[in-house]
Order: structure tokens, then C-alpha cells, then sequence
């Protein structure tokens, strides 16, 4: 449910915040938690990374859990699997240590485009090769399907795995200071590929 904060009467349950910047910066936790959860993976993971990011200190999962206003075990559970990712490291070595976010999140988007949108897109490839196969082997004149069309939905399917391959390759700059300079390149690049 959205709701507007100046219309917000509402009592915050248990300790989270109630000042008009951690009201916004909750909202953008929910938000790329939304994100998150768009692309199939759980909100939590992105509304926890998010506050982490957004943070000027480390933050203990317990700082996080009255944060966001959700259980513990959820935070814990959630934690446990994006320090699995990368995406997470706490500063110490003890169990209620704070953790800071990993800004630099490339490695595991490639490793999330590599497991899943690449073995989808191949499938699709290697059966558009075997009904080619089996059209080019037919006896049937003519034959019921369009092999053309099956070889242009081929060549669409390579077009996306080197797109793929591309952003799996793609080194995003860990500072924003560089990101000026790489979305220029980038834009350079995908001009030249336009032309080609």
C-alpha cells in the first residue's frame, strides 16, 4: 500500500523510524526491493541492500530488522544469502557484527545473467537448430512450417546472446566519479554496433 507521507496518521510499530528523510529512504528500500523482486528474486534482499548502501555507518542486522520493520529471522535469513552473493560483508569477525553493503554488484548481475537469461536464450537457440534440422531433413512438400522465419528467430536468438555477453563482459566504474566517463565509452560503443 502507498501511501503519501503527509497524510500518514498512522502509529510506525515497533521502533522504526518516523523523521521525514528515513520515512524516504524507507520508501526507497521498498522500491528496489520491488525492483528486486521484479526480476524473481525476494524484496527483502533489496530493501536490506539498499539501507546498507544508503548508509553512512555499518549497520547490525538488528539495526536493520527495527529499520525496515520486519522480523529478525527474516533479516538473518535474507542477510545469510546475500553474503553468500557477495552483495554483503560485515566489518568483523564476531556474530553480531554490522555489515556494510558491496556497491560494486556487476559480478553477481553477470553471474545472475549467465545462470539464467543465457540458458534460457540457449535453449531457445539449440531447439530452433533441431526443428531447422528436421525441416531441412523433411520429406514434406512444402513443408508445414516457415524454416525461414524459424532462421530469423535463430539469428535473433544469437543477436541476444552477444548482447548477453557483452553485459556479462561489462566492468561498471566501483566509483561514481568514474561513471561519466564509462556511460560515454559505452554510448560510443553501442553507436558503433548501431552502424555495423
Amino acid at each position: 500500500m502507498t501511501m503519501r507521507l503527509e497524510e500518514s496518521t498512522e502509529a510506525p510499530r515497533g521502533r522504526t523510524p518516523t523523521d521525514r528523510l528515513s520515512v524516504r529512504v524507507r520508501q526507497v528500500c521498498d522500491a528496489v526491493g520491488s525492483f528486486i523482486e521484479y526480476w524473481g528474486f525476494k524484496a527483502i534482499h533489496g530493501r536490506i541492500w539498499a539501507l546498507l548502501a544508503l548508509s553512512t555507518a555499518p549497520m547490525t542486522q538488528v539495526e536493520v530488522a527495527d529499520f525496515l520493520d520486519v522480523s529478525r529471522s527474516l533479516v538473518s535469513g535474507a542477510m545469510a544469502e546475500l553474503l553468500e552473493h557477495g552483495l554483503v560483508r560485515p566489518t568483523a569477525d564476531h556474530r553480531n557484527a554490522p555489515y556494510v553493503a558491496v556497491v560494486d554488484v556487476w559480478p553477481t548481475i553477470s553471474d545472475v545473467l549467465r545462470g539464467r537469461e543465457w540458458m534460457l536464450v540457449e535453449s531457445a537457440r539449440v531447439a530452433l537448430e533441431g526443428a531447422i534440422e528436421a525441416v531441412e531433413m523433411s520429406s514434406d512438400m512444402p513443408p508445414r512450417f516457415a524454416v525461414e522465419r524459424m532462421r530469423f528467430l535463430l539469428r535473433m536468438t544469437e543477436i541476444a546472446q552477444t548482447f548477453l555477453r557483452i553485459l556479462m563482459n561489462l566492468r561498471v566504474p566501483r566509483k561514481l566519479e568514474g561513471l561519466g566517463g564509462w556511460l560515454k565509452d559505452t554510448a560510443k560503443f553501442l553507436q558503433g554496433l548501431a552502424a555495423v
